[in-house]
């Protein structure tokens, strides 16, 4: 029988430093970078160690890539590529004293470094009439029910004695089209959405358009907003009432939110399936003056971009968590945790632009994050692309799988906002909800209703 032995090359740090690494996704956050985060932060270990703070950094982030592995297994997967290396076991003991002893003041100045939009040449796609639309929201999050975590973090109230968890709230700001994180924030679940978006309000620029839902209309938030320089186009309650100051000839208004100027715009959408219509009425508010540059109907249709906030969250909690609870039982590690979590979703979001920029014209949207995740995982096994050549291929393997696999372009669809499949059977509501998807066709009229 014949056979072939394929033989590879791996190159990866010397000595102690050798497990340290992300597969190919190290050459976005490379040894450099890391190292001088840790002496930026003090955290530089005094003497090399079994398991020196760079290489602690590593496993951290790629805990987020197999999330449902503990930090021995996590170990495992870094050293599975590094056959025929002298590289040590440790325990995990040895592997939790690391984590405490690094603290989360690295992690944090690494995301702070990585935060921001992607650099693309997608700027048909990813950039509205020259203005890059960002996104705010907030999500919740499950942490270890712990008495260290307990300390900080509380469980939400809720029927039947509340939720089994303790829980925090993450706020994101982020850039629509590529869903690269600018900025991001967390704290327990009694801080509310509207004080952390006072705090990422310090990432907006001019030439931003924040989209936001109605729980950001506040009139005092409305004002911070707009005081950074970027415009924005947020949901307000229909019956909301504003001064009428002048009539537009698209069909919205100009009014006035204490001291700021804005113009109103009132919609209706109609959303029409095979199992009937839908009708709803919108009202945003907006402080692009200009009815001729930016007509209301072309900014009803832009707002839908909101809503990417939501694919990106479910791409965190679901596509990389399984739904999980966050492993750290102490809050400092919680702080590692997020951080790590944040910093492994911006190097996919950027592999994947890298992609789709290497086609000319191709969406971002079109990227699987999916895909570019389970590739990443399969580097780190590897232990491949760690340290790239002298030519940078900045596709790389992740690059390839992802444009190998891209998805359809979008689909207009509809669904019910309910659970499809319910976590128990005596959760389920009968066999009369409909829990199907459906194409649909949208229709938007702008209104002129008398405010």
């Amino acid at each position: 029988m014949d056979q072939i032995a394929i033989t590879r090359t791996v190159t990866v740090a010397a000595g102690p430093f050798a497990a340290g690494h992300l597969g190919e996704l190290t050459r976005l956050v490379p040894f450099e970078m890391v190292d001088d985060v840790l002496a930026a932060t003090r955290c530089t270990q005094k003497r090399v160690r079994l398991l020196p703070a760079r290489v602690v950094v590593y496993l951290l982030l790629a805990g987020c890539l197999f999330a449902d592995l503990g930090y021995r297994q996590v170990w495992a997967k870094l050293v599975a590529g590094l056959r025929g290396l002298s590289v040590r076991d440790p325990s995990a003991s040895a592997l939790r004293q690391a984590r405490q002893r690094l603290g989360p003041s690295p992690l944090r100045a690494l995301f702070d470094l990585l935060r921001g939009p992607a650099a693309t040449g997608a700027i048909a796609q990813v950039r509205w009439r020259g203005l890059l639309p960002v996104v705010i929201d907030g999500t919740v999050l499950a942490v270890a029910d712990s008495a260290a975590n307990l300390r900080r973090y509380v469980k939400q109230r809720g029927n039947h004695g509340g939720s089994g968890y303790p829980s925090l709230r993450l706020s994101a700001l982020l850039a629509c089209g590529t869903r690269s994180v600018l900025d991001a924030v967390f704290d327990p679940i009694t801080t509310g959405e509207i004080a952390q978006a006072q705090r990422l309000a310090r990432s907006l620029r001019a030439g931003m358009l924040l989209l936001a839902d109605r729980n950001y209309a506040a009139a005092d938030l409305v004002a911070a907003f707009a005081a950074t320089g970027a415009d924005l186009l947020i949901r307000c309650k229909t019956g909301r009432r504003l001064p009428l100051i002048r009539r537009c000839p698209d069909g919205s208004w100009l009014s006035v939110i204490g001291n700021l100027p804005v113009r109103i715009i009132d919609a209706r959408i109609s959303i029409t399936t095979t199992s009937g219509s839908h009708t709803g009425d919108y009202r945003l508010i907006t402080t692009l003056l200009d009815p001729r540059r930016y007509p209301a109907a072309d900014m009803v249709r832009l707002y839908h971009q909101r809503w990417e906030i939501e694919t990106a969250y479910l791409e965190l909690k679901s596509t990389i968590l399984g739904g999980r609870v966050l492993r750290a039982r102490t809050p400092d590690g919680v702080d590692q945790e997020v951080h790590a979590l944040l910093i492994v979703y911006q190097l996919l979001r950027t592999a994947m632009v890298d992609a789709t920029d290497s086609r000319p014209g191709l969406d971002p949207d079109r990227a699987s994050f999916t895909t570019a995740l389970n590739t990443a995982r399969d580097q780190v096994v590897h232990a491949a692309g760690i340290i790239a050549d002298t030519v940078i291929d900045l596709v790389g393997v992740i690059g390839e799988h992802v444009l190998a696999n891209l998805l359809p372009d979008r689909r207009i669809r509809i669904k019910a906002r309910m659970i499809k499949r319910s976590n128990s059977k005596y959760q389920a509501r009968g066999p009369h909800i409909d829990r199907r998807t459906y194409k649909a066709t949208t229709s938007i009229d702008v209104i002129t209703n008398d405010p």
